[in-house]
């Protein structure tokens, strides 16, 4: 790869006297940009060099413009270097760092960023930060909050700072068919490897592939790291559909990511003549990693897959019997997949019924032809709408997933009940087309009795709430001042500051109502569980930890506003478990996701996985004595290293990036 030396910043243009430079720094102030514009690869490279698709590959993300916070000097620097991620491009298969991009350069401005390409390093940075940005963006629209990636843990006595502010970002980290995000080091680390000799049609054997060129695998790795800032225990294999959510959540998120590009979404439709459930890019994953593994598709997809013996394309069809028998967490994770497109292709079909109505005359069955450019326009606006509308049930659905052991059915009540709070009327039946999607693939959630849209959505807290009240005025108070901090360090010492004010409040001054606070929180303050850790000396109670707390203000198309405060509590237990006649001890662990509406400072929901729950207890230990069977997820990437040492490297290396 060739390098690009870093332009000199042209000086700005001479004024004569003091009155045109006051007038030039008043124009700057009132014209600031909001966006950065970056041109970049809708999907990846491959795409541009095929004659049907090479137009609509290039597109141009609109990324947040970066301004220096106040009192620093700071903004977007060369690498590039923002408030959010950090482009560190050194290549340790090469031993050398490649020139940093100048996204201020003028040069680079004025063009919309460095044209694609796949041979100047300096464009790659520039790729993995739009993407990256675009993925967090989509992240806090629908959270109502600034993201934040998980903490540091420090394991020894030295004090060290635990925020942190940036992830970092390898482009060229790596010389395998790899890509993954490191929860050891903070960071996104992609690989680069040479093409495979198997489709010489298609790829030139040996040609160098880029996963930091792939729009999906980008995406898929930046939501790894989004989603482990909000839950960290969600990456512990504590049961099939651990591992597998993680990689469906990824996914799912670089598959409505596709719909945020006009060109290809008006293309798409266009060739499909408006019919999204037949083969289209639209849902398919990293077209060019598969194919240059010598797969004959695309590394994953939520329609269907090419037969590699006769090449023909065949779509998907749900089985239910398949999430009762399927282990792998990448197979796994595609039925969860499988269910979400399932629905969102349900909410785009009513949605285009009246518009396919008045295009056939009420007959419902399209002329032979090219459809209409403005038919073409209105389908791809209402996909659009759609695509954005599921992502966005989809990422807010996370605030109501329990902290701990999420399974596919925790997941749709957390999607049934956290649209149903925003959206109280559902006129084109939303949460109707996720429960038949999750119904069609078997996936059933435990303790309910009918899949209804009131019997699916988490119960509401019923009992007294006395224990919160003398906390509430000054829990008000604190949050009410997030949506002015001027840093996420800010609102990360606060947050952090108030949870440890909270974990005090209850472990001394709420004594007189722990027992009542614990059948609402999961969590216990007896030591009559075997495994509980604490000094029952000192502090008389078992350890507990306040995991998590978050603030969330997000408003519905009715102009209805949530503004709420989302604690998560967790506690664990020592459990020892004997596999192969080896006894080894297993962290059990429990808690609650507490969800308190801050404009009454009530508590609405007590999301909870009971630290004392025995059923889940035995299911959790016959799912480790069942790990060290051969294709079990535990024994086929964890067999040599513990979990925490690179869940998603063991989980993604393999010869083809998740399909061992």
């Amino acid at each position: 790869m060739a390098t690009k030396k870093r332009a000199t910043t042209k000086s700005e243009p001479a004024t004569a006297g003091t009155e045109g430079v006051s007038r030039q720094k008043e124009v700057r102030a009132t014209a600031k940009p909001v966006y950065r514009r970056l041109r970049g690869y809708a999907f990846d490279p491959s795409l541009s060099i095929r004659l049907e698709t090479a137009l609509v590959n290039q597109t141009t993300y609109k990324v947040m413009w970066e301004e220096a916070a106040k009192g620093t000097s700071d903004g977007l620097t060369a690498g590039p270097v923002g408030e959010y991620l950090e482009v560190v491009d050194y290549d340790p298969a090469s031993n050398c760092f490649y020139e940093p991009v100048d996204l201020n350069d003028p040069d680079i401005l004025a063009q919309d960023g460095l044209s694609p390409s796949e041979g100047n390093p300096q464009f790659h940075q520039q790729m993995v930060y739009a993407v990256g940005m675009t993925t967090i963006r989509n992240f806090e629209k629908a959270l109502g909050r600034r993201a934040l990636w998980a903490a540091r843990d420090f394991r020894g006595t030295t004090p060290k700072d635990a925020f942190v502010q940036r992830l970092r970002v390898y482009p060229h980290a790596l010389r395998e068919a790899n890509a993954y995000y490191s929860p050891e080091k903070r960071a996104l680390l992609f690989g680069y490897f040479p093409a495979s000799s198997d489709r010489p049609e298609r790829y030139l054997p040996g040609g160098i592939v880029f996963t930091c060129l792939s729009h999906d695998i980008i995406a898929h790795e930046t939501t790894h790291a989004l989603l482990d800032g909000m839950h960290r225990r969600f990456i512990e294999d504590s049961h099939q559909d651990a591992l597998a959510f993680h990689e469906a959540f990824a996914d799912i998120v670089a598959l409505f990511q596709h719909f945020t590009f006009p060109e290809v979404l008006r293309h798409q439709i266009a060739r499909t003549r408006g019919d999204l459930a037949s083969q289209n890019l639209l849902g398919e994953l990293a077209q060019e990693f598969g194919e240059a593994i010598g797969n004959y598709g695309a590394l994953r997809s939520a329609l269907g897959d090419t037969d590699p013996e006769t090449g023909e394309w065949k779509p998907h069809k749900p089985n239910p019997e398949e999430y009762q028998t399927v282990t792998e967490p990448h197979a796994r994770g595609a039925i969860l997949v499988g269910a979400v497109f399932d629905a969102f292709l349900s909410i785009y079909k009513k949605r285009v019924a009246d518009l396919l109505r008045i295009a056939t005359s009420g007959t419902g069955v399209l002329p032979e032809g090219a459809l209409h450019p403005d038919l073409v326009r209105r389908l791809a606006n209402e996909a659009s709408k759609s695509a954005q509308h599921v992502l966005n049930i989809c990422i807010r659905a996370l605030d109501y997933c329990p902290p701990v052991d999420i399974s596919f059915g925790d997941y749709l009540r957390a999607i049934i009940t956290a649209d149903a709070d925003l959206v109280p009327d559902d006129d084109l039946g939303y949460r109707i087309a996720f429960i038949e999607a999750f119904r069609w693939r078997g996936i059933y959630p435990r303790d309910v009795r009918a899949l209804s849209v009131d019997s699916l959505r988490w119960p509401a807290v019923r009992t007294s709430q006395t224990f919160f009240k003398p906390l509430a005025d000054q829990i008000r108070t604190l949050v009410g001042q997030f949506a002015y901090f001027q840093s996420r360090r800010q609102t990360y010492e606060e947050t952090e500051r108030i949870s440890s004010e909270l974990h005090d409040w209850i472990e001394i001054e709420g004594h007189a109502q722990l027992k009542e606070f614990s059948e609402i929180a999961g969590i216990t303050f007896e030591f009559g569980l075997p495994g509980l850790r604490g000094d029952k000396q000192k502090k008389g109670i078992p350890r507990f930890q306040v995991h998590s707390l978050r603030p969330a203000r997000r408003v519905g198309p009715d102009g209805d506003s949530l503004n709420q405060l989302i604690i998560s509590l967790i506690q664990t237990r020592e459990i020892p478990v004997s596999s192969d006649n080896v006894s080894s001890p297993m962290k059990f662990r429990g808690g609650s996701t507490l969800i308190l509406d801050l404009d009454t400072m009530e508590l609405k929901y007590a999301i909870r996985k009971s630290i004392s729950d025995n059923s889940r207890l035995e299911r959790y230990k016959d799912y480790r004595r069942g790990s060290t069977i051969e294709g079990s997820p535990r024994a086929t990437y964890f067999k040599r290293l513990t979990q925490a040492e690179e869940p998603f490297a063991l989980l993604h290396r393999s010869s083809d990036y998740g399909r061992p």
